[in-house]
């Protein structure tokens, strides 16, 4: 199973964003995104929401509930 760090990690990868970019986005620190992607810190469900909108993906699929 495809674990949301790995999600989110690949998402961003994929559209050839970096950190900075999404952490941007977000309002917060690089390094602080940083941990999100290496699953060193949980997710808030504010975050999560705010990242499935970006990536016009459910949250569903960002936590590995689905593959659509």
């Amino acid at each position: 199973m495809i674990k949301l760090y790995e999600r989110i990690r690949n998402l961003r990868e994929d559209r050839d964003l970096t950190q900075t970019d999404i952490a941007k986005y977000l309002g917060m620190s690089q390094t602080g995104y940083s941990k999100y992607e290496t699953g060193e810190n949980d997710i808030p469900t504010q975050i999560l929401i705010k990242l499935a909108d970006f990536y016009n993906t459910s949250v569903d699929y960002l936590l590995g509930r689905t593959d659509k």
